[in-house]
């Protein structure tokens, strides 16, 4: 059966609209004196830049193609795992560990410490699970 990829904007959509609420609420209350301090030590400039509204609106952008993919690679999966949680969890796993990879680069060239991207990675693997599992329960093939 094809992908339904009218409900896979709409699960995507939500979930990246999930992504952007928890994003919020981590990188605000849990993640911020984190990111100052690491921003800081690599150079003091970055972090208004950070803040600024650009470079938001392409984090909120970041965040709704995150939930397109993770409602994607669910629905490119359902047929072998069948629909649900499980394979909503699996999907957003999949992105998550992805992007955990690739964000693990800037541990490697020192720009961020380990324990900073540690924390971060659990939270954002958190945050797309929850999103992966309500994006996912939007997606129907029928």
């Amino acid at each position: 059966m094809a992908i339904n990829m009218g409900k896979v904007v709409t699960g995507g959509l939500v979930a990246g609209l999930v992504m952007n609420i928890c994003d919020f609420l981590t990188n605000t209350y849990i993640m911020a004196a984190g990111f100052k301090t690491e921003m800081d030590a690599l150079n003091p400039a970055l972090m208004p830049k950070m803040e600024g509204g650009s470079a938001i609106a392409k984090f909120v952008v970041l965040d709704f193609i995150f939930g397109l993919l993770i409602v994607w690679t669910y629905a490119a999966i359902r047929p072998r795992f069948g629909a649900g949680a499980g394979t909503a969890i699996k999907a957003a796993l999949l992105v998550w560990l992805v992007s955990a990879l690739t964000w693990y680069f800037t541990v490697a060239m020192g720009v961020f410490t380990m324990g900073f991207f540690m924390k971060s990675a659990v939270l954002s693997l958190v945050t797309m699970v929850i999103a992966g599992y309500v994006g996912a329960m939007m997606y129907k093939e029928e």
